[in-house]
């Protein structure tokens, strides 16, 4: 029952904290310290940003309260962080291909994308056997991590960076 109590609160805190991240770069005077974690543009890849920053931290915090003594804790954290952003990727353009962008629609899917992320981490949290190599997944993690860390420094010229308002890449 313990670990349904994280990965309720995980998503809970990850909703809104992530909600709350989509503003904190401005509200932080264009910080570039605080572009690491916040939204710097409109661009698909800065919210998946903010939904990737609060999962991560919370999985760090589970990892040192608990997580080290299952055996699957990294593989069901590399799963919810690679879950949430193909949610979020897959309806948001999937949306747009027939309708307009609806804000209420946007903010479902980043609710609905992170849920469904710690659903699953929940479901291969409660095995007992051991899927691959923790070392692996930890590796994997990492490289997530990375370009999180990065491409709002340096983000490849590629649609999902490009920023719909004002035609920017990144911070700019």
């Amino acid at each position: 029952m313990k670990i349904k109590k994280w990965e309720i609160w995980g998503a809970v805190i990850s909703i809104f904290l992530g909600s709350a991240l989509h503003f904190i770069f401005n509200w932080s005077g264009r910080n570039h310290f605080v572009a690491l974690f916040g939204a710097v543009n409109e661009s698909t890849w800065e919210h998946l940003k903010i939904a990737f920053w609060p999962t991560f931290i919370f999985a760090v915090i589970e990892w040192l309260v608990w997580g080290r003594k299952l055996k699957n804790f990294c593989l069901a954290t590399f799963v919810k962080l690679i879950t949430i952003p193909i949610i979020i990727i897959t309806l948001f353009y999937g949306w747009l291909v027939i309708f307009p962008d609806n804000f209420i629609w946007d903010i479902s899917i980043f609710v609905f994308a992170i849920i469904v992320g710690y659903i699953l981490s929940y479901k291969i949290l409660q095995s007992k056997k051991p899927y691959g190599s923790d070392t692996i997944w930890a590796l994997l993690i990492l490289i997530i991590l990375l370009a999180f860390s990065l491409f709002t420094y340096f983000p490849p010229k590629n649609f999902i960076f490009h920023d719909p308002v004002d035609g920017r890449y990144g911070i700019g």
